[in-house]
């Protein structure tokens, strides 16, 4: 399979991109912020982005996906990055219906996917337990008690977990945090006796929740991959979400850069346009360049994944462009502010937004040096 966009796919990147300035704007993200909206998403908007089908890009036509691939969902999410959009599209399809697509059983797949692609159901990940992003770090229990399991323990950094339906537990039902046998993955209703959600306001105004759960029950046929092996389900979601951040980062970083390079064109000193100044053209012109490498590793992760290459290459491609997009991310939003100068600190200017959006999506799943090491020890060293 070319590393190209193919002309369905172009249609869709532009369709997406019209969809998102129009209807979704960085506009609808301070409203939100300003209002404090309990949900964090405007739920019409949401409507209209199922409707265009965007939350079934990546299912099987049989569990009411489109069967369009992740380049498909690469370009879709590269356009809501591009304009900041709140949405659960990450968290609900990338990371939630991913899981259950690799792991589900065929009755949970056709009971929950389709109501996934028809944006009716949200999904969250409960993963985290420490500050930073430790996959294997579970030290949540699942204890066997009569045909399921009581599950306890605390979550935070639910990404949309105070608007999800359903929540992918992370458990531990062996061994000890840290270890990468004994891990569980439970499918559990958001609403079920013994958990508490609680909210937790993000700088870049992301939705975000701590979970706790005390002697939740669940039953056996909620279990998402095998008892133990819930790591074999976690590692190819994990890897997939990266990918699909990374778009988004990506897709965030290029508008930072084309918003930064419209001010060096508009904001004059000594009677000429900043941007004619050479110190401010190099640093334009490294921006440039770095970008173009992180689309390349964008493009090429979301290959692999279309082309559904083997697990060990599609994890040095998500961590490759984790690590890339978010060195590329930093760089290119603290530009932006440095250059846009002292009115780029205001909140008035949309530009301090993607400098926070970075902040918080260089840790989702892991940050820059977390990745690193990851992929040199993917390579052996």
């Amino acid at each position: 399979m070319p590393m190209i966009l193919n002309e369905e796919q172009n249609m869709l990147k532009d369709t997406a991109r019209e969809f998102c300035t129009e209807n979704a704007p960085i506009a609808q993200l301070r409203k939100l912020r300003d209002d404090d909206s309990p949900d964090g998403y405007d739920r019409d908007t949401w409507q209209s982005m199922a409707e265009l089908g965007w939350p079934g890009i990546p299912f099987p036509e049989e569990h009411g996906g489109l069967a369009f691939g992740y380049k498909g969902l690469g370009v879709v999410t590269e356009e809501t990055g591009r304009n900041l959009t709140a949405s659960p599209l990450f968290a609900s399809v990338w990371v939630g219906g991913t899981a259950v697509n690799l792991g589900g059983s065929d009755a949970m797949k056709a009971e929950i996917l389709p109501k996934v692609a028809a944006g009716e159901l949200l999904l969250a990940l409960a993963l985290e337990e420490s500050p930073r992003h430790d996959p294997y770090g579970v030290a949540t229990t699942a204890t066997a008690s009569g045909d399921g399991y009581v599950l306890s323990g605390a979550k935070t950094f639910v990404l949309d977990g105070n608007v999800a339906d359903r929540l992918i537990v992370a458990a531990r039902t062996s061994g000890e945090a840290g270890d990468r046998d004994g891990i569980t993955l439970f499918l559990v209703d958001a609403a079920a006796r013994g958990i508490a959600i609680t909210r937790t306001k993000m700088t870049d105004s992301r939705n975000a929740a701590n979970v706790a759960l005390t002697d939740v029950a669940v039953g056996a046929d909620a279990m998402i991959g095998q008892l133990g092996g819930g790591a074999d389900v976690l590692d190819p979601t994990l890897d997939i979400a990266r990918i699909g951040i990374s778009a988004e980062m990506l897709g965030a970083a290029l508008e930072c850069f084309d918003r930064t390079v419209a001010y060096l064109k508009e904001r004059e000193q000594f009677g000429v346009p900043i941007g004619s100044f050479q110190a401010l053209k190099h640093r334009a012109a490294n921006m440039f360049c770095e970008l173009e490498l992180s689309k390349s590793v964008v493009l090429e992760a979301l290959t692999a994944l279309d082309e559904e290459r083997d697990g060990a290459e599609v994890a040095k491609l998500a961590s490759l462009a984790k690590a890339k997009v978010g060195e590329t991310f930093h760089t290119v939003s603290r530009e932006g502010i440095q250059m846009h100068g002292g009115i780029g600190m205001t909140d008035e200017f949309d530009i301090g937004f993607y400098i926070k959006r970075q902040a918080v999506t260089e840790q989702t799943f892991g940050d820059i040096s977390f990745h690193r090491n990851r992929y040199g020890e993917l390579e052996g060293y």
